[in-house]
């Protein structure tokens, strides 16, 4: 029989509110945890792409994750990202992370300089062997130099704590290839830029995306009808959401997502420099879709 996924559902890739000099701003990212588990969010997700991982130091990291596992309080899993070019960065903030209580790890490899498939297998390899919790992998070719080979995947699904993955690849053939390899062991999440439903069509749990920070009762919505198997009305649904995917497509993520927590009352801040805020016509775009939803 196949077991039960240990993630289930939608999970917010939460944003990183950071002041200008750098400070994180724990009361607006406290109230929007707040505000997410309300709407029926089933785990939250700090430090992933929409969480500007790249552009933390180890104390903003630390303080984000504290702050987000303050405000669930239990109510909801968090997963926080990991991520770093070394193993054994990645192996401290993994450990670190399992102190203060998190309930599992999303596992992201950085490079700089590509790397082989027994690079990448070591690498999370060792941060699945550095704690006693469940590991989802990430991967997203789309910016990363490192990236998980089916193979690699298939022996990593081996792994008595890695439990789930990810695939960020726009690729629905190749998560098709990964259900069918490590069907019963490995459950598959999808990303914002596939359409959910599809991959819960498919095969797959739920979704790890930025997006449902801005239409969380939305996004559950969708999920439980495709639990349901009512795929008319979820595929509608899809169709609507879709319009704000296309957003984020053509814009950069963290600054459209923050801007549209700025425009439902959020004070979350710009996205972390080099990267720009959203432009005036940009926005303009975005106000008028997020409109639609409520």
């Amino acid at each position: 029989m196949t077991p039960s996924p240990i993630f289930p559902g939608v999970f917010p890739y939460l944003v990183s509110p950071v002041s200008a000099d750098g400070v994180v701003m724990v009361d607006a990212l406290a109230r929007l945890c707040d505000d997410l588990v309300a709407a029926g969010v089933h785990g939250l997700t700090p430090l992933g792409s929409t969480g500007e991982f790249a552009y933390l130091h180890r104390n903003q990291r630390a303080t984000i994750v504290r702050t987000v596992l303050d405000a669930a309080a239990g109510r909801v899993p968090v997963v926080p990202g990991v991520a770093a070019t070394t193993i054994a960065d990645a192996v401290a903030q993994a450990k670190s992370y399992e102190r203060m209580g998190v309930q599992g790890i999303l596992a992201i490899c950085e490079a700089y300089f590509p790397l082989g498939d027994r690079a990448v297998e070591a690498y999370f390899r060792a941060i699945a062997d550095s704690v006693d919790l469940p590991v989802v992998l990430y991967t997203n070719p789309n910016f990363q130099r490192a990236d998980l080979s089916l193979d690699v995947i298939d022996r990593l699904a081996d792994h008595p704590r890695i439990v789930g993955i990810k695939d960020a690849s726009n690729n629905t053939g190749r998560l098709l290839s990964i259900l069918n390899r490590c069907v019963g062991r490995l459950a598959v999440h999808s990303a914002s830029a596939h359409i959910p439903a599809a991959v819960m069509l498919i095969g797959g749990v739920g979704w790890m995306a930025g997006p449902a920070c801005l239409v969380p009762r939305d996004s559950v919505r969708l999920y439980d009808l495709c639990r349901a198997n009512r795929w008319p009305e979820a595929m509608d649904l899809q169709r609507r959401l879709w319009r704000l995917n296309e957003i984020f497509a053509r814009f950069n993520l963290a600054a459209v997502i923050k801007a549209g927590l700025a425009l439902r009352g959020y004070d979350v801040g710009d996205p972390i420099p080099p990267q720009e805020p959203l432009a005036p016509d940009a926005r303009t775009v975005l106000a008028t879709t997020l409109g639609e939803f409520s």
